[in-house]
């Protein structure tokens, strides 16, 4: 299968780089991978632009370097392989849940703990949008596939808060559904939670500011951090929440796992 068709008009930035992986910082609104509707203005459409030898290498079998994905709403970090050793381990650090992820979310209102772990299982639906394309959801059930997430709570306001989530597994949208399960719907989610929560953002108020890994070959251990997404600063402020600490903590999870 040939590579996706590179897109030099879909830019990023690179948060780290070395010869065999990358982290890069995902604005809102970027699909992570092509599909139906976005064929050439992914970010793996402007990756493979850059990338074009290594990623090209990897072939349709690694997926062209993405180890994981985040949501088309959700800005932050992401790991791209660029070497199949790279890939590999990558992948099997996430099935050993090794590699920790950690998201800023500006919530509607303030859990009744201010630090917890979410275990709740989740639900994957899938709708036939259009003959050509479909959606898929989640929500919480008890038929379930396990699903855990720990959470923080960093500030909060009469306006809502700010929460700093680690998703312990990996099922489709967790972080926003296991927080709307508790009460803090993420603000400007299109799909969980009620309207009032989203009309109060300009987009997701989801951001992957944080990755935690060792190196699938060096051994290095590797903590990336990323700052509060500009274009949520104005409604942190208008909340009377403080622009949050990139790493106020060790990469440990702050709750009880």
């Amino acid at each position: 299968m040939p590579p996706p068709p590179p897109n030099e008009r879909v830019t990023f930035r690179v948060a780290y780089a070395d010869e065999h992986l990358l982290v890069v910082n995902k604005r809102a609104r970027l699909v992570t991978a092509p599909g139906v509707g976005h064929e050439g203005d992914t970010l793996l459409n402007g990756l493979i632009a850059v990338y074009t030898k290594q990623l090209s290498a990897l072939g349709d079998k690694r997926d062209w370097g993405l180890v994981h994905r985040l949501d088309r709403g959700t800005s932050g970090l992401l790991l791209v392989a660029l070497t199949a050793d790279a890939y590999d381990g990558l992948r099997t650090k996430f099935e050993t849940r090794d590699i920790r992820k950690f998201y800023w979310a500006v919530c509607r209102s303030t859990p009744n703990k201010p630090a917890g772990v979410i275990k709740r299982p989740i639900i994957e639906e899938v709708k036939r949008a259009s003959k050509y394309t479909q959606t898929k959801t989640s929500r919480i059930g008890n038929s379930g596939k396990p699903a855990i997430t720990a959470y923080r709570v960093l500030q909060s306001s009469p306006g809502g808060s700010l929460i700093e989530a680690r998703p312990i597994t990996g099922r489709l949208h967790q972080v926003r559904v296991h927080l709307d399960s508790i009460g803090a719907t993420v603000l400007g989610d299109d799909v969980y939670g009620p309207e009032l929560a989203r009309a109060a953002a300009p987009r997701l108020a989801l951001h992957a500011h944080r990755l935690a890994l060792e190196h699938p070959i060096t051994g290095e251990l590797l903590d990336i951090h990323s700052v509060f997404p500009r274009d949520l600063r104005p409604m942190l402020k208008r909340m009377r929440l403080d622009l949050p600490d990139p790493a106020p903590l060790p990469a440990e999870v702050a709750a009880d796992e």
